[in-house]
């Protein structure tokens, strides 16, 4: 077993432990999951090390150019007229997924420590948990379509758990449309899965395959195939090509979230407890990102530059909507809900570019705002934890009260704003980068989108310095009068993951070729296809 399966299936072992454990030892899971976490992280951050760059171990069409990876025949079943179903237990990463996997690792460690605020039924938390942990960390490592579809549908199920049975007072119906909103758009993209299978073969069995790195190499179409780039296939009058990318969009697009797919978001949100929030936030949104990238750009390059100004426009439609909305808000985590939309649409907006500086960036922006918003959300988990409530008209001054945690707010308020010295700085400045230069390069996005999509960081900066100037300077008022006592300053749990998030969004503000030596052969080798 290598080191991606034990980092995948580490959690399930332990979730499975825990369930057949008696309650009357249920002080114990927290420490069970805090220490799968550690080990996560310790797996994880070797891995980072140890990662090799440079153009030798960059690419997406051969599967030698994908480290630790693991290659099994899982099923084999004679077909008939279609031969093999062929699918294989296939992991690898490259520089698109390594970060990510490490930002996993750490929200997660992250989330265990914020889940001490659980006190109801200890048992089925942690076991639903630990299994959403092995279906975030498989996503990313999954080289099979088959195997990524298990892993992407298997999150639905503890989610859908874990916001309706410890969320808020709307849970159920928060959770019940998370539920529908993701299953609507996976459940077609399993038939652009099964369409690509029937186009694809494995070039050294010749059998039909999942293989995603196989269905990224044009060689490996079958001739006349339905998606085959060269074959005249429709779907409803539309090139069949393009109707799959637009369907495997969609389905990331529901998890990014991009506007108008992001309604979801702001109720599963303010109703998820804290530690579900930063799993959202931290981990949830970059699966939507990475598969745009890695499914949507990787697998459609042509449809991808086709419709690459509408995917730009989507994205600074997000940049200014989300920003916009969190604006009227007066709920403090539906706020950073909403700026969620805003970050994200960054994202889109690099992607969309084709240029090594917005990929680049784009890859940036999901693993600094991966650290940023859960920083922020956990901010929001301290304040309802003491006093169960969010309405940032009902507190001023907090500063007086609170002044550790109100150092801790600057940081991520200003960090989130893009200030520089900090992560979302240079993501940013590198994804506007390469939108302004994308018309000059490649001609796909005009520079308007790049000038209007600086409108969000403004928009940022108006939203989270007035609830700054709002909720923690002036004389000390709350509300209630009992709130006064409840207002205590954080603790040494919450220093302890307050501070490496804090570090994290500094670290590589100050040095971002942390990310960037990993990810730039990935991306310079991924921008080959749509030459």
């Amino acid at each position: 077993m290598g080191l991606l399966s034990v980092l995948i299936f580490l959690p399930l072992v332990f979730g499975i432990l825990i369930l057949a454990m008696p309650k009357s030892l249920n002080a114990w899971f927290k420490y069970i999951s805090l220490a799968v976490s550690l080990v996560q992280l310790a797996i994880a951050s070797y891995m980072y090390y140890h990662f090799k760059t440079g153009d030798a171990f960059a690419g997406v069409n051969q599967l030698s150019q994908y480290q630790w990876l693991e290659n099994l025949n899982w099923i084999r079943l004679d077909v008939g007229q279609f031969g093999v179903l062929q699918i294989d237990y296939l992991l690898g990463v490259d520089g698109f997924s390594i970060g990510l996997i490490w930002l996993s690792a750490l929200v997660m460690l992250v989330a265990t420590l914020s889940s001490w605020e659980i006190k109801t039924n200890l048992k089925g938390y942690f076991a639903l948990f630990l299994l959403l942990n092995t279906a975030i960390v498989g996503v990313f490592c999954a080289l099979d379509l088959f195997l990524f579809y298990i892993f992407y549908e298997l999150m639905l199920l503890p989610l859908y758990f874990l916001i309706g049975m410890w969320g808020g007072v709307r849970r159920e119906y928060a959770s019940i449309k998370f539920f529908l909103y993701t299953l609507f758009g996976s459940v077609f993209m399993l038939l652009v899965i099964a369409g690509l299978y029937l186009s694809v073969i494995d070039p050294v069995t010749g059998n039909h395959t999942f293989n995603m790195v196989y269905a990224m190499n044009p060689a490996n179409y079958i001739d006349g195939s339905i998606f085959n780039s060269l074959s005249n296939a429709e779907i409803f009058g539309f090139p069949a090509r393009t109707v799959g990318f637009i369907v495997v969009f969609i389905a990331f697009a529901i998890k990014v979230p991009v506007f108008p797919f992001h309604t979801w978001l702001p109720d599963a949100h303010v109703e998820a407890p804290t530690p579900i929030s930063l799993i959202l936030a931290g981990i949830l949104l970059k699966v939507g990102g990475y598969g745009i990238i890695r499914i949507a750009y990787g697998i459609f390059p042509e449809a991808a530059m086709s419709l690459s100004f509408w995917m730009g426009l989507l994205g600074v439609i997000s940049i200014i909507y989300g920003a916009m909305a969190a604006l009227a808000q007066r709920d403090l985590k539906r706020l950073v809900a909403y700026s969620s939309v805003s970050h994200m649409g960054f994202v889109l907006l690099g992607i969309a570019s084709l240029t090594s500086e917005g990929l680049n960036g784009a890859m940036m922006q999901m693993i600094s705002h991966g650290f940023l918003s859960v920083m922020l959300f956990f901010i929001v988990g301290v304040i309802y934890t003491r006093v169960h409530d969010r309405d940032i008209y009902n507190f001023r001054g907090l500063a007086n009260k609170m002044p550790v945690f109100t150092g801790f707010v600057m940081i991520a308020f200003f960090a989130s704003l893009g200030l520089p010295g900090f992560s979302a700085f240079i993501a940013e400045a590198f994804t506007l980068i390469g939108a302004f230069s994308s018309q000059t390069l490649n001609g796909l996005l005009p520079r308007w989108m790049a000038m209007f999509g600086t409108l969000g960081i403004l928009l940022g900066a108006g939203y989270l310095l007035w609830t700054l100037q709002r909720m923690f300077f002036g004389k000390f008022r709350v509300k209630k009068e009992e709130w006064k006592l409840a207002l205590t300053d954080v603790n040494a749990r919450e220093i302890m993951v307050l501070v490496p998030l804090a570090a994290m969004a500094l670290v590589l503000g100050i040095m971002p070729s942390i990310a960037f030596n990993v990810m730039s052969s990935s991306v310079n080798q991924f921008l080959l296809m749509f030459k």
